[in-house]
C-alpha cells in the first residue's frame, strides 16, 4: 500500500470563485475603457446628474433645519449620491424598494416628495407613507432588519409569479448582522427575485471596515449564500446603474438573487448626532473628496459638450426652488395628534393596538 503523505497541494480543488469589479468613469471623468449602451443617452446622464445634485442640496438644507431645531436627527448621504440614484434609476415602478436611512436619492428618484421625507425626520408618522410608489417600504433604522422583509417581499413575488424585483439597500455595517445573512441564505435557496445592495461607505458609525470583516470584499459574501456578488465603483453612477440593471433583470428573469457592493466613502458625519472628526483624520476625508461622484459625472458631461456654467446655474436655482417649496410645506404642517402614531402601522389595526390608540386618544382629549 502506498503510504506517501499527501500534501495540501495534492488535494483536489472542488470549487473556485471570483469577484468582478465594475468601473467606467475615472475620478477626472475620463473613460479608460468602453461604456454601457445607455451611456450614449446624454439626456439620461443629465437626469442622473440632476438627481444627485438635488439629493446633495436637500441634504444641506435638512442639516440646516436640524441645526436650528426644526428637524430631528438626520442621516446625510454626502459623497454617496451615485449609489442611491444609480440603483433607483435601474428599477421599474412596480419593483419594491427597501431602503436604509441614507437613501434619500433613491426615494426622490422614485417620486417621494421632499415634504414627506422631512415629515419623517421631523417625527411625523405620516412621513412613513411613501409618496413615491405606495408599495415601497419606509426607511429602516435598525441596521439590516429590512433584509428579511425584502426576502419576504421577493418570496411573495415568486409565489404570485409576478415579474417584479425587491431591491434592498443597506450599509456595510449590516453585513455584520445575522438579519442579512439569514435573508441572503433564504434568498439563495429559494432563488428569489431579490437584489441586495451594500452601500459600502467604509464606516459603520465609528467602526472602520477593517474592524468589521477580514473579507477582501463584501461582494464575496454572496458566494456562501449561493449566488453572484459584484463590486462596483460606487462613485461612478454609470457603473452603479449598469450593475443594478444587470442584477435586477437577472433576478426578474428567474436567475435568483444578486449582491452588489458599491464601494464609496462617507464624506460627512454618520448623522447629525455624530462627530466623525473624533475617529477619523481630516486628511483621509479630504483625500476621498477627489473621488466624489457629482464632480466625476459633471466632468464627463462637460468633456462631451453637454454641460456648462449656464446649465449648472439653472440646475442650482431649480433645486433651490424645489427644496424651499418642500420645506415650506413641511413647516406649515400642523403637529399631529398623539393617536395618529397608530395610523400607519397596519392596514387594519389589531385589537391589541386599538385599545392603546383609544386610551391615548382619551388622554389627549382630557
Amino acid at each position: 500500500m502506498d503510504r506517501t503523505p499527501t500534501t495540501d497541494e495534492d488535494l483536489p480543488v472542488i470549487a473556485q470563485f471570483s469577484v468582478r469589479r465594475r468601473c467606467y468613469l475615472a475620478a477626472d471623468g475620463s473613460t479608460p475603457g468602453g461604456l454601457p449602451d445607455f451611456a450614449a443617452d446624454t439626456s439620461l446622464l443629465i437626469s442622473l446628474l440632476r438627481a444627485m445634485v438635488l439629493t446633495r442640496s436637500f441634504d444641506l438644507k435638512a442639516v440646516a433645519l436640524q441645526r436650528t431645531g426644526r428637524l430631528g436627527t438626520y442621516a446625510v448621504s454626502l459623497g454617496q449620491e451615485a449609489v442611491s440614484v444609480g440603483i433607483a434609476s435601474a428599477m421599474r415602478p412596480e419593483d419594491v424598494l427597501l431602503p436604509s436611512y441614507r437613501e434619500n436619492g433613491a426615494l426622490l428618484w422614485r417620486g417621494a416628495r421632499i415634504e414627506d421625507i422631512l415629515l419623517y425626520w421631523g417625527g411625523d408618522e405620516s412621513g412613513n407613507s411613501s409618496s413615491g410608489p405606495a408599495h415601497d417600504f419606509p426607511y429602516c433604522i435598525p441596521v439590516g432588519s429590512q433584509a428579511p422583509h425584502a426576502a419576504g417581499v421577493a418570496y411573495a413575488f415568486k409565489l404570485r409569479q409576478e415579474p417584479r424585483v425587491a431591491v434592498c439597500l443597506f450599509g456595510d455595517g449590516a453585513t455584520s448582522k445575522g438579519d442579512l445573512w439569514e435573508a441572503m441564505n433564504f434568498a439563495g435557496v429559494e432563488k428569489l427575485p431579490l437584489v441586495f445592495v451594500a452601500n459600502n461607505n467604509q464606516w459603520a458609525i465609528s467602526v472602520p471596515l477593517a474592524r468589521q470583516t477580514a473579507s477582501e470584499t463584501l461582494a464575496q459574501k454572496a458566494i456562501a449564500a449561493g449566488f453572484p456578488g459584484e463590486q462596483v465603483d460606487g462613485n461612478d453612477v454609470i457603473a452603479v446603474r449598469a450593475a443594478a440593471e444587470a442584477a435586477i433583470e437577472a433576478a426578474r428573469d428567474g436567475q435568483g438573487p444578486r449582491l452588489i457592493e458599491a464601494l464609496t466613502y462617507r464624506l460627512g458625519d454618520h448623522t447629525t448626532a455624530d462627530d466623525a472628526a473624533r475617529y477619523r483624520p481630516p486628511e483621509e476625508v479630504q483625500e476621498h473628496w477627489k473621488d466624489e461622484p457629482i464632480a466625476r459625472l459633471r466632468a464627463f458631461l462637460v468633456a462631451r459638450g453637454a454641460w456648462g456654467k449656464t446649465e449648472e446655474e439653472r440646475l442650482a436655482a431649480e433645486c433651490q426652488e424645489k427644496i424651499e417649496a418642500g420645506v415650506a410645506g413641511y413647516l406649515a404642517t400642523a403637529p399631529r395628534a398623539p393617536e395618529t402614531m397608530f395610523d400607519h402601522l397596519y392596514g387594519e389595526l389589531p385589537g391589541a393596538y386599538a385599545w392603546q390608540r383609544d386610551e391615548v386618544r382619551g388622554d389627549s382629549d382630557a
